[in-house]
Protein backbone atom coordinates (compact mmCIF):
# COMPACT_ATOMS: atom_id res chain seq x y z
CA UNK A 1 0.00 0.00 0.00
CA UNK A 2 2.88 2.13 0.81
CA UNK A 3 4.39 1.90 -2.79
CA UNK A 4 1.22 2.48 -4.21
CA UNK A 5 0.92 5.91 -2.23
CA UNK A 6 4.40 6.89 -3.49
CA UNK A 7 3.77 6.15 -6.87
CA UNK A 8 0.53 8.65 -6.76
CA UNK A 9 2.88 10.95 -4.82
CA UNK A 10 5.44 10.67 -7.67
CA UNK A 11 2.99 11.03 -10.39
CA UNK A 12 1.18 14.27 -8.80
CA UNK A 13 5.04 15.61 -8.63
CA UNK A 14 5.62 15.24 -12.04
CA UNK A 15 2.62 16.61 -13.48
CA UNK A 16 2.88 19.81 -10.97
CA UNK A 17 6.25 19.91 -12.68
CA UNK A 18 4.56 19.49 -16.29
CA UNK A 19 2.09 22.39 -15.63
CA UNK A 20 5.05 24.84 -14.13
CA UNK A 21 7.11 24.36 -17.33
CA UNK A 22 4.00 24.44 -19.66
CA UNK A 23 2.75 28.16 -18.46
CA UNK A 24 6.72 28.89 -17.91
CA UNK A 25 6.83 28.57 -22.03
CA UNK A 26 3.06 29.54 -22.26
CA UNK A 27 3.82 31.36 -25.64
CA UNK A 28 1.12 34.07 -24.27
CA UNK A 29 3.17 35.52 -21.61
CA UNK A 30 6.57 35.71 -24.66
CA UNK A 31 7.96 39.36 -24.22
CA UNK A 32 7.46 40.04 -27.78
CA UNK A 33 3.77 39.83 -27.39
CA UNK A 34 3.88 41.51 -24.57
CA UNK A 35 5.56 45.04 -25.99
CA UNK A 36 3.84 44.62 -29.13
CA UNK A 37 1.38 47.45 -29.79
CA UNK A 38 -1.96 47.34 -29.08
CA UNK A 39 -4.25 48.70 -31.55
CA UNK A 40 -8.39 48.39 -30.97
CA UNK A 41 -9.97 49.17 -35.15
CA UNK A 42 -13.78 48.34 -34.05
CA UNK A 43 -16.02 46.94 -31.40
CA UNK A 44 -18.67 44.75 -31.82
CA UNK A 45 -21.66 43.73 -29.89
CA UNK A 46 -22.20 40.04 -29.76
CA UNK A 47 -26.01 38.98 -29.82
CA UNK A 48 -27.09 35.96 -31.55
CA UNK A 49 -30.63 36.39 -30.95
CA UNK A 50 -30.09 39.70 -32.92
CA UNK A 51 -30.28 39.99 -37.00
CA UNK A 52 -26.98 41.21 -36.64
CA UNK A 53 -25.52 39.28 -34.44
CA UNK A 54 -22.00 40.82 -34.35
CA UNK A 55 -23.09 44.33 -34.90
CA UNK A 56 -20.68 47.16 -34.97
CA UNK A 57 -21.27 49.65 -31.79
CA UNK A 58 -20.07 52.56 -29.80
CA UNK A 59 -21.54 52.21 -26.93
CA UNK A 60 -22.89 48.79 -24.63
CA UNK A 61 -24.75 48.20 -21.74
CA UNK A 62 -23.94 46.37 -17.98
CA UNK A 63 -24.07 42.31 -19.02
CA UNK A 64 -23.24 42.66 -23.13
CA UNK A 65 -20.74 40.53 -24.77
CA UNK A 66 -18.50 42.74 -27.00
CA UNK A 67 -15.98 41.81 -29.42
CA UNK A 68 -12.84 43.82 -29.80
CA UNK A 69 -11.21 43.68 -33.50
CA UNK A 70 -7.62 45.35 -34.12
CA UNK A 71 -4.00 43.73 -33.44
CA UNK A 72 -1.74 43.33 -30.60
CA UNK A 73 -4.38 41.72 -28.46
CA UNK A 74 -2.77 38.63 -27.68
CA UNK A 75 -0.96 38.24 -24.70
CA UNK A 76 -3.51 40.81 -22.89
CA UNK A 77 -2.90 41.14 -19.06
CA UNK A 78 -5.59 42.97 -18.27
CA UNK A 79 -8.85 44.96 -18.90
CA UNK A 80 -10.32 47.96 -17.35
CA UNK A 81 -13.57 49.17 -18.20
CA UNK A 82 -14.49 52.50 -16.79
CA UNK A 83 -11.96 51.61 -14.15
CA UNK A 84 -13.12 48.27 -13.09
CA UNK A 85 -11.18 45.11 -13.31
CA UNK A 86 -12.85 42.98 -16.17
CA UNK A 87 -12.47 38.98 -16.24
CA UNK A 88 -11.97 37.87 -19.73
CA UNK A 89 -10.90 34.37 -21.12
CA UNK A 90 -7.71 34.45 -22.96
CA UNK A 91 -8.50 31.13 -24.60
CA UNK A 92 -10.81 33.89 -26.79
CA UNK A 93 -8.07 36.20 -27.31
CA UNK A 94 -6.50 36.29 -30.96
CA UNK A 95 -3.84 38.91 -31.68
CA UNK A 96 -6.74 40.52 -33.87
CA UNK A 97 -9.64 39.28 -31.72
CA UNK A 98 -10.75 39.42 -28.30
CA UNK A 99 -14.23 38.52 -26.19
CA UNK A 100 -15.18 40.84 -22.73
CA UNK A 101 -18.33 40.73 -21.27
CA UNK A 102 -18.77 43.44 -19.51
CA UNK A 103 -19.43 43.35 -15.85
CA UNK A 104 -22.49 43.81 -14.42
CA UNK A 105 -20.92 45.60 -10.99
CA UNK A 106 -18.87 47.67 -13.69
CA UNK A 107 -19.56 51.74 -12.44
CA UNK A 108 -21.25 53.93 -14.88
CA UNK A 109 -22.99 57.42 -13.70
CA UNK A 110 -20.35 56.48 -10.05
CA UNK A 111 -17.39 55.89 -12.66
CA UNK A 112 -14.53 58.10 -11.75
CA UNK A 113 -14.05 61.26 -14.21
CA UNK A 114 -10.94 60.26 -15.38
CA UNK A 115 -12.12 56.48 -15.99
CA UNK A 116 -15.94 56.79 -17.66
CA UNK A 117 -16.48 55.67 -21.28
CA UNK A 118 -12.94 53.97 -21.54
CA UNK A 119 -11.96 50.78 -22.11
CA UNK A 120 -8.00 50.37 -20.63
CA UNK A 121 -5.83 47.43 -22.48
CA UNK A 122 -3.05 46.71 -19.92
CA UNK A 123 0.37 44.06 -20.91
CA UNK A 124 3.40 44.37 -18.95
CA UNK A 125 4.91 47.00 -21.93
CA UNK A 126 2.43 48.61 -23.76
CA UNK A 127 -1.25 50.14 -22.57
CA UNK A 128 -3.99 51.55 -24.60
CA UNK A 129 -7.14 53.64 -23.40
CA UNK A 130 -9.55 53.33 -25.93
CA UNK A 131 -13.04 55.82 -25.36
CA UNK A 132 -16.40 53.14 -25.71
CA UNK A 133 -19.52 54.50 -23.90
CA UNK A 134 -20.91 52.23 -21.13
CA UNK A 135 -24.36 52.30 -20.45
CA UNK A 136 -26.69 50.64 -18.04
CA UNK A 137 -29.94 48.67 -18.51
CA UNK A 138 -32.25 50.26 -21.22
CA UNK A 139 -34.33 53.09 -18.97
CA UNK A 140 -37.57 52.21 -18.32
CA UNK A 141 -40.77 54.55 -17.63
CA UNK A 142 -43.69 54.18 -14.66
CA UNK A 143 -45.66 56.54 -14.35
CA UNK A 144 -45.69 60.39 -14.69
CA UNK A 145 -46.87 62.57 -11.72
CA UNK A 146 -49.36 64.69 -14.13
CA UNK A 147 -50.50 63.92 -17.56
CA UNK A 148 -52.65 66.76 -18.18
CA UNK A 149 -50.87 69.49 -16.52
CA UNK A 150 -51.25 73.16 -17.41
CA UNK A 151 -48.95 75.82 -18.45
CA UNK A 152 -45.62 76.30 -16.48
CA UNK A 153 -46.37 73.42 -13.91
CA UNK A 154 -43.58 71.26 -12.89
CA UNK A 155 -44.38 67.10 -14.66
CA UNK A 156 -41.75 64.28 -13.01
CA UNK A 157 -42.14 61.47 -14.79
CA UNK A 158 -40.62 58.21 -13.11
CA UNK A 159 -38.75 55.03 -13.74
CA UNK A 160 -35.16 53.69 -13.80
CA UNK A 161 -31.81 54.40 -15.38
CA UNK A 162 -32.87 58.26 -15.78
CA UNK A 163 -29.60 59.92 -14.71
CA UNK A 164 -28.69 62.70 -16.31
CA UNK A 165 -31.59 63.12 -18.56
CA UNK A 166 -30.85 66.35 -20.50
CA UNK A 167 -33.39 66.61 -23.01
CA UNK A 168 -37.13 65.81 -23.42
CA UNK A 169 -39.06 65.75 -26.39
CA UNK A 170 -43.08 66.21 -25.99
CA UNK A 171 -45.46 64.98 -28.46
CA UNK A 172 -45.18 66.64 -31.45
CA UNK A 173 -41.60 67.68 -31.55
CA UNK A 174 -41.33 70.16 -28.87
CA UNK A 175 -38.15 70.10 -27.55
CA UNK A 176 -37.04 70.99 -24.03
CA UNK A 177 -33.20 71.63 -23.21
CA UNK A 178 -33.71 73.48 -20.30
CA UNK A 179 -34.53 73.14 -16.14
CA UNK A 180 -34.60 69.73 -16.26
CA UNK A 181 -33.68 67.92 -13.46
CA UNK A 182 -32.78 64.25 -13.14
CA UNK A 183 -32.48 62.02 -10.16
CA UNK A 184 -28.79 60.95 -9.26
CA UNK A 185 -30.30 57.13 -8.64
CA UNK A 186 -31.90 57.03 -12.26
CA UNK A 187 -35.99 57.46 -10.50
CA UNK A 188 -37.17 60.10 -12.07
CA UNK A 189 -36.46 63.41 -14.36
CA UNK A 190 -38.27 66.48 -14.39
CA UNK A 191 -39.52 69.38 -16.57
CA UNK A 192 -41.56 72.66 -16.72
CA UNK A 193 -45.00 72.31 -18.76
CA UNK A 194 -44.42 75.13 -21.48
CA UNK A 195 -47.41 77.12 -22.59
CA UNK A 196 -50.07 76.44 -24.89
CA UNK A 197 -48.91 73.21 -25.61
CA UNK A 198 -51.68 70.54 -27.15
CA UNK A 199 -50.20 67.85 -28.84
CA UNK A 200 -50.54 64.25 -27.33
CA UNK A 201 -48.91 61.20 -26.96
CA UNK A 202 -45.61 59.95 -25.79
CA UNK A 203 -42.85 61.70 -23.61
CA UNK A 204 -39.05 60.94 -24.91
CA UNK A 205 -36.34 61.57 -22.95
CA UNK A 206 -32.63 60.96 -23.67
CA UNK A 207 -30.00 60.68 -20.51
CA UNK A 208 -26.94 58.67 -19.78
CA UNK A 209 -28.49 55.58 -20.25
CA UNK A 210 -29.88 56.11 -23.56
CA UNK A 211 -33.90 56.79 -24.74
CA UNK A 212 -37.06 55.95 -22.95
CA UNK A 213 -40.72 56.69 -23.78
CA UNK A 214 -43.68 57.33 -21.80
CA UNK A 215 -47.34 55.13 -22.93
CA UNK A 216 -48.87 57.47 -25.47
CA UNK A 217 -51.20 59.24 -22.42
CA UNK A 218 -49.46 61.82 -21.70
CA UNK A 219 -52.09 64.86 -22.47
CA UNK A 220 -54.34 62.54 -23.71
CA UNK A 221 -58.25 63.69 -23.02
CA UNK A 222 -60.01 62.01 -26.35
CA UNK A 223 -61.45 59.29 -24.26
CA UNK A 224 -62.64 61.50 -21.11
CA UNK A 225 -65.61 60.39 -19.29
CA UNK A 226 -66.29 63.57 -17.24
CA UNK A 227 -63.89 66.45 -16.06
CA UNK A 228 -67.04 68.52 -14.45
CA UNK A 229 -66.58 71.55 -16.80
CA UNK A 230 -68.78 70.33 -20.29
CA UNK A 231 -66.79 67.22 -21.26
CA UNK A 232 -69.37 64.17 -20.51
CA UNK A 233 -72.60 64.64 -18.35
CA UNK A 234 -72.91 64.20 -14.73
CA UNK A 235 -75.60 62.23 -13.36
CA UNK A 236 -77.56 62.16 -10.37
CA UNK A 237 -80.91 61.08 -8.50
CA UNK A 238 -82.73 61.40 -5.55
CA UNK A 239 -80.27 63.66 -4.38
CA UNK A 240 -80.79 64.90 -0.33
CA UNK A 241 -78.57 66.90 2.29
CA UNK A 242 -77.21 63.85 4.05
CA UNK A 243 -77.76 61.45 1.38
CA UNK A 244 -74.53 59.91 -0.22
CA UNK A 245 -75.55 61.01 -3.92
CA UNK A 246 -73.54 64.19 -5.43
CA UNK A 247 -75.13 66.75 -8.01
CA UNK A 248 -74.16 69.62 -10.01
CA UNK A 249 -74.17 71.89 -6.40
CA UNK A 250 -71.84 69.67 -4.92
CA UNK A 251 -68.93 70.63 -7.35
CA UNK A 252 -66.25 73.19 -6.09
CA UNK A 253 -63.97 75.44 -8.29
CA UNK A 254 -60.67 73.63 -8.39
CA UNK A 255 -59.11 74.34 -4.71
CA UNK A 256 -55.73 74.67 -5.87
CA UNK A 257 -56.11 77.07 -8.62
CA UNK A 258 -54.67 75.66 -11.60
CA UNK A 259 -57.09 76.96 -13.59
CA UNK A 260 -58.79 73.45 -14.05
CA UNK A 261 -62.32 74.56 -13.93
CA UNK A 262 -64.47 72.80 -11.45
CA UNK A 263 -63.53 69.47 -9.99
CA UNK A 264 -65.68 66.82 -7.42
CA UNK A 265 -65.03 66.85 -3.50
CA UNK A 266 -65.79 62.89 -3.33
CA UNK A 267 -66.62 63.82 0.26
CA UNK A 268 -68.38 67.18 0.00
CA UNK A 269 -68.39 69.73 2.56
CA UNK A 270 -71.62 69.25 3.67
CA UNK A 271 -70.99 65.46 4.86
CA UNK A 272 -67.75 66.59 6.67
CA UNK A 273 -69.56 68.80 8.69
CA UNK A 274 -71.98 66.57 9.50
CA UNK A 275 -69.74 63.68 10.39
CA UNK A 276 -68.41 60.81 8.64
CA UNK A 277 -68.52 58.08 11.01
CA UNK A 278 -66.77 54.60 11.45
CA UNK A 279 -68.15 51.46 9.34
CA UNK A 280 -70.09 53.24 6.97
CA UNK A 281 -70.47 51.99 3.50
CA UNK A 282 -71.40 54.30 0.30
CA UNK A 283 -70.48 57.56 2.11
CA UNK A 284 -70.73 59.74 -1.56
CA UNK A 285 -70.97 58.75 -4.73
CA UNK A 286 -70.45 60.42 -8.43
CA UNK A 287 -71.84 59.28 -11.51
CA UNK A 288 -72.04 60.01 -15.05
CA UNK A 289 -75.74 60.24 -16.57
CA UNK A 290 -75.88 56.53 -17.86
CA UNK A 291 -78.09 54.88 -20.07
CA UNK A 292 -79.26 58.29 -21.72
CA UNK A 293 -76.22 60.12 -22.91
CA UNK A 294 -74.63 58.95 -25.84
CA UNK A 295 -70.75 59.69 -24.22
CA UNK A 296 -71.79 56.81 -21.95
CA UNK A 297 -71.06 54.46 -24.98
CA UNK A 298 -67.50 53.62 -24.86
CA UNK A 299 -67.41 52.07 -28.05
CA UNK A 300 -67.16 55.90 -29.52
CA UNK A 301 -63.42 55.37 -27.81
CA UNK A 302 -62.68 52.44 -30.49
CA UNK A 303 -61.05 55.40 -33.10
CA UNK A 304 -58.72 55.99 -30.32
CA UNK A 305 -58.18 52.70 -28.45
CA UNK A 306 -58.97 49.93 -30.62
CA UNK A 307 -61.59 47.40 -29.58
CA UNK A 308 -59.05 44.80 -29.70
CA UNK A 309 -56.04 46.37 -27.11
CA UNK A 310 -55.47 44.33 -24.21
CA UNK A 311 -56.94 45.33 -20.74
CA UNK A 312 -52.77 45.61 -19.95
CA UNK A 313 -52.20 48.27 -22.19
CA UNK A 314 -55.51 50.21 -21.47
CA UNK A 315 -56.03 52.19 -18.32
CA UNK A 316 -58.25 54.23 -16.43
CA UNK A 317 -56.86 57.78 -15.04
CA UNK A 318 -58.00 60.51 -12.72
CA UNK A 319 -56.59 63.55 -10.99
CA UNK A 320 -56.78 63.74 -7.35
CA UNK A 321 -55.37 66.27 -5.25
CA UNK A 322 -55.42 66.01 -1.26
CA UNK A 323 -54.24 68.97 0.46
CA UNK A 324 -53.81 67.14 3.75
CA UNK A 325 -52.81 64.13 4.98
CA UNK A 326 -55.46 61.14 4.09
CA UNK A 327 -54.32 58.28 6.12
CA UNK A 328 -55.86 55.57 8.57
CA UNK A 329 -59.22 55.13 7.38
CA UNK A 330 -61.47 55.04 4.04
CA UNK A 331 -60.91 54.21 0.64
CA UNK A 332 -62.29 54.85 -2.93
CA UNK A 333 -64.51 52.23 -5.08
CA UNK A 334 -64.27 52.44 -8.55
CA UNK A 335 -67.48 51.05 -10.56
CA UNK A 336 -67.80 50.72 -14.23
CA UNK A 337 -71.43 50.77 -14.37
CA UNK A 338 -74.26 50.78 -11.47
CA UNK A 339 -74.73 47.69 -10.41
CA UNK A 340 -72.72 47.88 -6.89
CA UNK A 341 -73.64 49.19 -3.29
CA UNK A 342 -70.38 51.26 -2.08
CA UNK A 343 -69.60 47.76 0.18
CA UNK A 344 -65.76 48.51 -0.48
CA UNK A 345 -62.82 45.89 -0.02
CA UNK A 346 -64.29 42.86 1.48
CA UNK A 347 -67.74 43.55 0.83
CA UNK A 348 -69.72 41.84 -2.01
CA UNK A 349 -68.68 44.56 -3.96
CA UNK A 350 -65.01 43.13 -3.76
CA UNK A 351 -65.90 39.45 -5.77
CA UNK A 352 -63.97 38.28 -8.42
CA UNK A 353 -66.75 38.84 -11.49
CA UNK A 354 -67.24 41.90 -10.65
CA UNK A 355 -66.34 45.19 -12.23
CA UNK A 356 -64.91 46.85 -9.52
CA UNK A 357 -61.47 48.36 -8.39
CA UNK A 358 -60.16 50.21 -5.38
CA UNK A 359 -57.94 53.35 -4.27
CA UNK A 360 -55.99 53.27 -1.30
CA UNK A 361 -53.43 55.59 -1.19
CA UNK A 362 -52.05 55.55 2.04
CA UNK A 363 -51.40 51.94 2.09
CA UNK A 364 -48.21 51.17 -0.24
CA UNK A 365 -46.33 47.83 -0.52
CA UNK A 366 -47.78 46.83 3.27
CA UNK A 367 -47.15 49.81 5.28
CA UNK A 368 -49.41 53.15 6.35
CA UNK A 369 -48.15 55.84 4.66
CA UNK A 370 -49.69 59.42 5.55
CA UNK A 371 -50.80 60.52 1.76
CA UNK A 372 -51.35 64.70 0.41
CA UNK A 373 -50.33 66.27 -2.73
CA UNK A 374 -48.99 69.21 -3.66
CA UNK A 375 -51.24 69.97 -6.63
CA UNK A 376 -53.01 67.81 -8.96
CA UNK A 377 -51.24 64.23 -9.35
CA UNK A 378 -52.69 61.67 -11.98
CA UNK A 379 -53.70 57.82 -10.72
CA UNK A 380 -53.82 55.70 -13.06
CA UNK A 381 -55.18 51.72 -12.88
CA UNK A 382 -54.80 49.77 -15.48
CA UNK A 383 -58.19 47.90 -16.65
CA UNK A 384 -56.32 44.47 -16.28
CA UNK A 385 -56.60 45.38 -12.32
CA UNK A 386 -60.72 45.36 -12.02
CA UNK A 387 -61.57 42.20 -9.88
CA UNK A 388 -63.24 40.45 -13.30
CA UNK A 389 -60.58 41.54 -15.64
CA UNK A 390 -57.59 40.19 -13.35
CA UNK A 391 -59.27 36.83 -12.16
CA UNK A 392 -59.55 36.47 -16.39
CA UNK A 393 -55.58 36.86 -16.55
CA UNK A 394 -55.02 34.84 -13.05
CA UNK A 395 -57.08 31.63 -15.38
CA UNK A 396 -55.12 32.26 -18.78
CA UNK A 397 -57.49 34.82 -20.27
CA UNK A 398 -57.19 37.54 -22.49
CA UNK A 399 -59.54 40.13 -22.14
CA UNK A 400 -59.68 43.07 -24.34
CA UNK A 401 -61.18 46.58 -24.28
CA UNK A 402 -64.26 45.27 -26.19
CA UNK A 403 -64.82 43.30 -23.04
CA UNK A 404 -65.18 46.30 -20.63
CA UNK A 405 -67.14 48.01 -23.45
CA UNK A 406 -70.02 45.29 -23.76
CA UNK A 407 -70.27 44.71 -20.26
CA UNK A 408 -71.06 48.34 -19.53
CA UNK A 409 -73.32 48.40 -22.64
CA UNK A 410 -75.08 45.05 -21.39
CA UNK A 411 -75.19 46.36 -17.85
CA UNK A 412 -78.93 47.69 -16.98
CA UNK A 413 -77.51 51.01 -15.54
CA UNK A 414 -74.26 52.20 -17.45
CA UNK A 415 -73.68 54.96 -15.44
CA UNK A 416 -69.62 54.72 -14.48
CA UNK A 417 -69.07 55.86 -10.78
CA UNK A 418 -66.59 56.87 -8.46
CA UNK A 419 -67.15 56.63 -4.07
CA UNK A 420 -66.06 56.70 -0.51
CA UNK A 421 -66.20 54.11 1.57
CA UNK A 422 -65.34 54.19 5.39
CA UNK A 423 -65.51 50.35 6.38
CA UNK A 424 -63.59 47.87 8.02
CA UNK A 425 -61.36 46.18 5.90
CA UNK A 426 -58.16 44.26 5.02
CA UNK A 427 -55.30 45.71 1.64
CA UNK A 428 -51.80 44.52 1.15
CA UNK A 429 -52.32 42.51 4.16
CA UNK A 430 -52.78 45.68 6.58
CA UNK A 431 -56.02 45.57 8.42
CA UNK A 432 -57.84 48.71 9.03
CA UNK A 433 -60.28 49.61 11.87
CA UNK A 434 -62.40 52.55 10.54
CA UNK A 435 -62.38 55.82 12.32
CA UNK A 436 -64.20 59.18 11.64
CA UNK A 437 -63.10 60.40 8.69
CA UNK A 438 -62.56 64.13 8.02
CA UNK A 439 -60.31 64.49 4.73
CA UNK A 440 -60.77 66.62 1.34
CA UNK A 441 -60.18 64.85 -1.19
CA UNK A 442 -60.93 66.78 -4.89
CA UNK A 443 -61.45 64.44 -8.02
CA UNK A 444 -61.02 65.23 -11.47
CA UNK A 445 -60.88 64.21 -15.52
CA UNK A 446 -62.04 60.44 -15.38
CA UNK A 447 -60.76 59.71 -18.67
CA UNK A 448 -59.71 56.03 -20.32
CA UNK A 449 -56.29 56.44 -21.77
CA UNK A 450 -53.84 54.29 -23.81
CA UNK A 451 -51.18 52.47 -21.44
CA UNK A 452 -48.95 49.85 -23.49
CA UNK A 453 -45.10 50.52 -22.31
CA UNK A 454 -43.06 51.88 -24.98
CA UNK A 455 -39.73 49.59 -25.95
CA UNK A 456 -37.03 51.70 -26.99
CA UNK A 457 -34.64 49.39 -29.30
CA UNK A 458 -30.93 50.48 -28.91
CA UNK A 459 -31.20 49.65 -32.74
CA UNK A 460 -34.52 50.82 -34.37
CA UNK A 461 -33.60 49.64 -37.83
CA UNK A 462 -32.87 45.79 -36.19
CA UNK A 463 -36.63 46.09 -35.47
CA UNK A 464 -37.76 47.56 -38.64
CA UNK A 465 -35.47 44.13 -40.25
CA UNK A 466 -37.41 41.57 -37.61
CA UNK A 467 -40.82 42.74 -38.27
Amino acid sequence: MKSLKYIWILCLSCLAAGLTSCNEEDKYFDSKYQSTKIVVDQIYLEDYESSVPDRPVTFARLGQLIRVEGSGLYGMKKVYINGYETYFNRAYVTDHSMLIQINSNTPVEDAEEADRNKIRFVKDDATLEHPFIIRAASPTITGISNTLPKDKEKVTVYGTGLQETTKVTLPGGIEITADIESDEDGEWYSFIMPENYSGSGSIYSEGANGQAATPAYFNFADCMILDFDGNGSQGFWSWSETGSMINADDLVEDPYDSGRGKCVQIVPERLLKAGVISGKPRVSECWTAGNDDAADDWSRMYSYIPATTPLTEVALQFDVYVPEAWSGTGHLQICLFNNFNFGGIGSDDDGASNQVAFYVPWIQEGAIVPFSTTGWQTVTIPFSQFNKYATMIEDKESPVFQNVVEDRNAATYRNFGMGFVNTDFTYQDVSITSTAFSSRIYLDNWRVVPYKTVTISDYPEDEETTE
